[in-house]
C-alpha cells in the first residue's frame, strides 16, 4: 500500500488541499467501485462528467479526490488534488501506484487503422515460440501466459491497463504487446507508460465520429510517436503516405518496412493463394501461413520489431513461417463437398474491406462468384457507409447488406446510407436484409461450387448490440452451421 504522496509523484498538481500523506488502498475513476480508503479521480468522458459524481464517491468512503475543478462544498475528511489534467494524472497516478509495470517489461505499442491486433497477436505469438513469458493487450483478448482475460476495450482505461501490467510482471513477463487506439492516445490512457518500442501500420478514414477531421485523426495516432522516449524504437510502414509523418518529431530509433521501396526491412510477395504466402524478406524466401498482401505487410511490421528487440533474423522466420494469424481477420472455412470458401473478417472501413476483396480476387481462379455480407456499426463515423457499401458493390458479384452492430441507430436507415453509394449499374448485385443470420443464410444459399462468401465488419466479436443489448453473435459460428446444412 502506498501513500497519496508517494502516487502523485510527477503528477501535474495545482493545488492539494487536506492530508497527502494518507495511505491510499485503491484508484478507481469509477464512483460505483470506490471502498473506504479509495481513491476517486474525477474524469471528464464523452457521456458523463466524473466531477458530478464526487460527492457519491466521499460518501462510499474515498480518502481522497482528484479532480480539475475542485467542488464548492469541501469535506474536512478527504484531500483533495487539484490537477490540471484528470487523464493524465490517472495514468501517471495509477503507473505509480502498480510500482510502474511498464519500466519492469518491454512494452511495444501498435497503433495504426487496420492490423493492429494480427501485429500484437502475431508478436505475442513469435516471442512466446522463442521462449519467453509475454503479455497482450487486444481488441480481441487481453492474454498474460496461457491466461486469457476478455477485453472490453481496444486499449483499457489506465487504471485496469496499469494493473494487467502490474500482473504481467508479477507472472514473469519479459514482454507485453499491446493495441493502442487513437481513442487511448487522445484521452492520454497511455500517459506513464515507458514504451520499448513504437509500430505504426496504416492510416485511412475511421473514427471521425470522435475525431471529427482526418488531421486530427493523424495527428493524434502521430502523438504517441512523438512521446516515445529516446531508449526506443519507432517503425512506420514507409507505404503508407503518411509512414514518414509519424517518425518526423519522434526521439525514438528510427526505422522503415516495405514491399514497394528500398526500407529497413524489405519484402517482396512472390506468391500468394490459399496455401499462404511466399515471401522474400532481405535475401531469404520464406513460406508464411497467412494470406494477402495486407499480411504482408503485417508479417514485415513483426519481422522488423522483432529485429529491432534484438532477435536473430533468421530464428524469427522460422518462427513466424508457422504462426496464424488473430481470429476473426482473413478467418476462413470451406464447405465439405461444395468447396464453398466462407471467409469471416473484422474488415469494418472501407480501406479495410477493399484490402479483403482485393485480395480475394487475387485468389480466385475466375469462374467463382465472390459474394459479400456487409453493414456498418450504428453510432458511428456515418461517412463512410456510402463508401462501405461502393467498395462493395465495385468488388464483388453479388453484395447482401446487413445489420453490423446497429446500437440505438434503426437498422435499415445504416443500410439506406450504404445503398446510396452504389452506382446505378451495379444495384441490380445488392440485396438488404436487416437480419444478419437470415443475410448470412441467404448468401450461402447464393453460392455455387467453389464459390467464396465474405462476411465483413464483426470478425471476432460474439455478440451484436441493438438498442443497448448484447445478443450472442459469432459470423465463423452461424457460417460453419449454415455449411453443415448446406452439405445435406
Amino acid at each position: 500500500m502506498k501513500t497519496l504522496r508517494e502516487i502523485l509523484y510527477n503528477v501535474n498538481i495545482v493545488q492539494v488541499l487536506g492530508n497527502n500523506d494518507i495511505a491510499i488502498h485503491a484508484l478507481h475513476i469509477d464512483s460505483r467501485q470506490i471502498r473506504p480508503g479509495d481513491a476517486f479521480i474525477a474524469i471528464r468522458g464523452l457521456a458523463a462528467d466524473g466531477h458530478d459524481f464526487i460527492s457519491k464517491a466521499i460518501s462510499q468512503g474515498a480518502a481522497s479526490v482528484v479532480c480539475e475543478t475542485v467542488p464548492d462544498t469541501i469535506s474536512p475528511d478527504v484531500c483533495y488534488v487539484q490537477v490540471s489534467n484528470s487523464h493524465q494524472a490517472a495514468g501517471v497516478m495509477a503507473g505509480n501506484f502498480y510500482d510502474n509495470p511498464s519500466n519492469q517489461l518491454k512494452l511495444v505499442g501498435v497503433t495504426g487503422t487496420n492490423g493492429k491486433t494480427t501485429i500484437a497477436t502475431m508478436l505475442f505469438r513469435l516471442f512466446t515460440r522463442l521462449g519467453h513469458t509475454c503479455g497482450l493487450l487486444s481488441t480481441v483478448q487481453n492474454q498474460i501466459g496461457d491466461n486469457i482475460i476478455p477485453a472490453t476495450h481496444t486499449t483499457p482505461d489506465p487504471v485496469s491497463l496499469n494493473a494487467l501490467l502490474a500482473d504481467m510482471v508479477a507472472q514473469g513477463c519479459d514482454y507485453a504487446f499491446m493495441e493502442v487506439s487513437s481513442h487511448a492516445v487522445h484521452q492520454q490512457r497511455i500517459a506513464g507508460l515507458k514504451f520499448a518500442g513504437g509500430i505504426f501500420s496504416n492510416i485511412t478514414h475511421d473514427h471521425l465520429d470522435y475525431h471529427k477531421t482526418f488531421d486530427e485523426y493523424i495527428r493524434v495516432k502521430k502523438a504517441f510517436f512523438d512521446g516515445l522516449p529516446a531508449t526506443a524504437f519507432a517503425l512506420t510502414n514507409l507505404d503508407d503516405k503518411r509512414g514518414n509523418v509519424m517518425l518526423q518529431n519522434t526521439k525514438a530509433r528510427k526505422a522503415t518496412y516495405s514491399l514497394r521501396t528500398m526500407a529497413d526491412f524489405k519484402g517482396k510477395i512472390l506468391e500468394n493463394n490459399l496455401t499462404g504466402l511466399i515471401m522474400q524478406v532481405g535475401e531469404r524466401e520464406v513460406h508464411f501461413r497467412l494470406i494477402g498482401e495486407f499480411n504482408a505487410y503485417n508479417l514485415m511490421a513483426v519481422y522488423g520489431a522483432a529485429v529491432l528487440l534484438g532477435k536473430d533474423k533468421d530464428e524469427v522466420l522460422a518462427a513466424l513461417s508457422d504462426i496464424q494469424g488473430a481470429e476473426g481477420r482473413f478467418d476462413y472455412i470451406v464447405s465439405k463437398n461444395l468447396r464453398v470458401i466462407g471467409i469471416v473478417d473484422y474488415a469494418h472501413t472501407p480501406d479495410a474491406l477493399l484490402n479483403v476483396l482485393a485480395t480475394i480476387k487475387n485468389l480466385r481462379e475466375g469462374h467463382e462468384q465472390i459474394i459479400t455480407v456487409v453493414g456498418c456499426g450504428g453510432d458511428r463515423d456515418t461517412a463512410k457507409r456510402p463508401v462501405m457499401g461502393q467498395v462493395a458493390a465495385e468488388h464483388s458479384d453479388r453484395v447482401i447488406f446487413t445489420s453490423d452492430n446497429p446500437r440505438s441507430e434503426d437498422p435499415q436507415e445504416i443500410i439506406r446510407q450504404m445503398e446510396t453509394g452504389v452506382a446505378v449499374h451495379q444495384r441490380r448485385k445488392t440485396i438488404s436484409i436487416a437480419d444478419r443470420k437470415e443475410a448470412i443464410k441467404t448468401a450461402v444459399s447464393f453460392a455455387q461450387q467453389e464459390d467464396i462468401i465474405l462476411v465483413a465488419g464483426k470478425g471476432h466479436e460474439k455478440y451484436q448490440e441493438i438498442k443497448g443489448v448484447k445478443h450472442p453473435f459469432d459470423d465463423k459460428q452461424v457460417l460453419t452451421e449454415l455449411f453443415s446444412l448446406l452439405e445435406k
